[in-house]
């Protein structure tokens, strides 16, 4: 879909774009291209798209031969998606069970599409995405909650291959006693590592967001690094201990745990009671993480 085929078919139904629900589309064929390339989809895969916006990016992933599965929150644009591509579009009440299997019914033909908050519909239906791609260009607005709700999930997808803030990826990307490095890198890099990542001009997109762009690819880990009862432990733990980042941490623990204990956690990974969590690396964090699981 070429930026005159979106000007057009705006124009025709008399829509204007929504900023506050980040809809800037991007059209560029050739960063379409190497976003599905970067998704790696293969048959059995499942594919998840939140934010599909006039369906560009549906198109590509539809004619790769895997079911999709799209959540638009925008009704006007669910119903230029029904028309566009044929979708059965379900509502945010139906269950898990029936999503999936649409999903698998519709294989090359058309993809399913939800209406609904994809935030709000995440966090209201958990479920397992063992066998799910992400490949999304996320709205900018909620795309690292987006992210975190999903690598949360139990399991999570296996591949994130999505659009998002330049400074988002960045943070993803980061490593300890970096700006960027922080609570975001920390709850994702837990379930996943990176595979690579490329910017996106911002000219690639429509209207032209004010803001640099760049799609990474995240894989989940193929061993989890902590048990479920530890990971509960992990996201609390960095929760608390990058409140105040500047701080050292294990004062900002003692609020969570008791001193004694935190103290025999530090001493046994050998973490000094005076760093900050923005030099504690991942391993540091996950060896905390099941210290202070520990019965």
């Amino acid at each position: 879909m070429t930026i005159t085929e979106m000007r057009r078919l705006l124009d025709e139904r008399g829509l204007q774009l929504t900023r506050s629900l980040g809809q800037n589309f991007l059209h560029d064929g050739n960063q379409l291209r190497r976003i599905v390339a970067a998704a790696e989809l293969v048959p059995g895969d499942r594919v998840l798209e939140i934010g599909p916006g006039l369906g560009p990016l549906t198109e590509l992933l539809v004619a790769s031969g895997c079911p999709v599965t799209a959540i638009e929150m925008d009704r006007r644009l669910v119903e230029i998606l029904e028309q566009r591509f044929g979708c059965r579009v379900v509502s945010e009440l139906e269950t898990h069970a029936e999503l999936s299997s649409a999903a698998e019914g519709r294989l090359a033909v058309c993809p399913t599409l939800l209406h609904a908050d994809a935030l709000v519909w995440l966090r209201q239906h958990p479920r397992g995405w063992a066998d799910w791609k992400l490949v999304a260009n996320l709205p900018y607005s909620v795309g690292s909650p987006i992210l975190v709700e999903l690598a949360e999930a139990l399991p999570p997808p296996a591949r994130f291959t999505v659009t998002l803030q330049l400074e988002v990826v960045k943070r993803l990307l980061a490593k300890p006693a970096t700006d960027d490095y922080g609570l975001l890198t920390l709850l994702i890099a837990l379930r996943y590592e990176p595979a690579g990542w490329f910017k996106i001009p911002p000219n690639c997109f429509f209207p032209q967001p004010n803001v640099d762009s760049a799609c990474v690819t995240l894989i989940r880990r193929p061993q989890p690094l902590l048990s479920p009862e530890e990971a509960r432990v992990f996201t609390r733990l960095v929760k608390v201990a990058f409140g105040q980042r500047r701080k050292m941490m294990f004062k900002l623990l003692t609020a969570a745990w008791p001193e004694a204990r935190l103290d025999a956690a530090f001493t046994a990974v050998g973490i000094a009671k005076t760093e900050r969590a923005e030099r504690v690396d991942l391993h540091g964090f996950v060896a905390l993480a099941r210290h202070l699981a520990a019965p």
